[in-house]
């Protein structure tokens, strides 16, 4: 059987739940019965307000409560991230989930950007195809979905390159801001481009499967039918590449690969920084603002800097061994070689806008998310 309930239990349920309903009080509806007619209106109104009282210490203790637990949690999650073993790992952290965002925002043109890069290959006067026509052909041949194809193996580099870039940077950034502060003196542009050159080059290397992954998963819709890999995700890529031709055949294109990235980092990390930094001490401009033209200024310099590179990693990473075991480059001097006597210098450059488009977002959410204090 149920325990029997206090009268300033029940009286304090009542009350909830008129007060919780809109009931007035007053209303003649609530007036007492006949048969309670007689009742000591003195003991109804002492009953009443321990009643009263006993609910609103109740509240009250219930407030204190959740305010105590809301603290406990807000002081726990503080002492973590402050820990001496997660804090260091914070810059990394954030990279790779800025770069992860970033490169599904711009999945579809990057794939687009790959396809205009492997056009005409080896042809002068060859037919210049524009973005437009490149996203309808992709369209034609399949679905909407084929644009985010490679989307794994893009997410995967994001996560090892990106944070490792980032990570490294913020580390070096860190420390040069520590000896700045030692020896009174500012970090200069000079110090950040080495940061960025240094954290680009790194990654670029641990980066590099992932990147193969990418480029080829993206360029596979090129080949006739009946020789596509059809890859299934970018696990399934790289240990099929590895079974196929090779672990070591996983870091191809390496060196334009770090040398690109190098690049890169000179124009998106060092002229962010040094471009905000400007910005801050020389204009009256808000902060988003500041962020806003600072990126813009860093994708074109990473753009103008890192496109020629990003070409030739993609051929390099794109070809595969003919039947006889020859491939159409050499390494990245080859390429660089044979790309401008064939199809002329400026197919270096093709497709920057849809470039600078893709380094954008990167240029706009890796910094403003990873290190929005320099």
């Amino acid at each position: 059987m149920a325990p029997e309930e206090s009268p300033s239990n029940v009286l304090s349920y009542i009350l909830i739940a008129q007060d919780f309903l809109g009931v007035n009080y007053n209303s003649p509806a609530l007036a007492a019965p006949p048969h309670l007619a007689n009742t000591s209106t003195s003991t109804m109104s002492s009953t009443t307000s321990k009643a009263l009282d006993a609910a609103k210490s109740s509240s009250q203790q219930a407030k204190n409560t959740l305010k105590t637990m809301t603290e406990e949690t807000s002081t726990t999650t503080s002492s973590l991230l402050h820990h001496p073993y997660v804090r260091p790992a914070l810059p990394f952290i954030n990279g790779g989930l800025a770069g992860m965002t970033a490169t599904t925002v711009i999945q579809p043109v990057d794939m687009i950007k790959v396809r205009l890069q492997l056009a005409g290959e080896g042809a002068r006067h060859s037919a210049r195809p524009t973005p437009l026509a490149v996203l309808r052909d992709i369209i034609a041949q399949g679905k909407v979905y084929d644009l985010y194809t490679g989307l794994s193996a893009g997410l995967l580099r994001q996560a090892v390159y990106t944070t490792a870039r980032l990570g490294f940077f913020d580390t070096f950034m860190n420390t040069l801001r520590v000896r700045a502060e030692t020896n009174g003196t500012q970090i200069g542009f000079k110090e950040r481009a080495g940061a960025g050159l240094t954290a680009g080059g790194l990654a670029a290397m641990v980066g590099n499967p992932a990147d193969l992954a990418l480029i080829r998963m993206q360029s596979d819709g090129l080949k006739p039918v009946a020789q596509r890999a059809n890859y299934t995700s970018v696990i399934d890529a790289l240990s099929r590449i590895a079974k196929a031709e090779g672990v070591t055949a996983l870091w191809a294109g390496a060196y334009p690969t770090v040398v690109r990235a190098m690049a890169l980092n000179f124009g998106q990390l060092a002229f962010f920084s040094e471009a905000k930094n400007q910005l801050k001490s020389q204009t009256q401009l808000s902060s988003q603002t500041q962020t806003m033209t600072a990126s813009a200024i860093a994708g074109f310099f990473a753009s103008f800097f890192s496109l020629p590179f990003d070409f030739v990693k993609t051929r390099l990473q794109k070809q595969q061994k003919a039947p006889d075991g020859s491939l159409p480059y050499k390494g990245m001097a080859d390429c660089f070689r044979k790309v401008a006597k064939d199809e002329g210098v400026l197919r270096f450059y093709r497709g920057f806008g849809t470039y600078y488009i893709r380094i954008a977002p990167h240029a706009s959410v890796d910094p403003t998310l990873a290190w929005n204090n320099y």
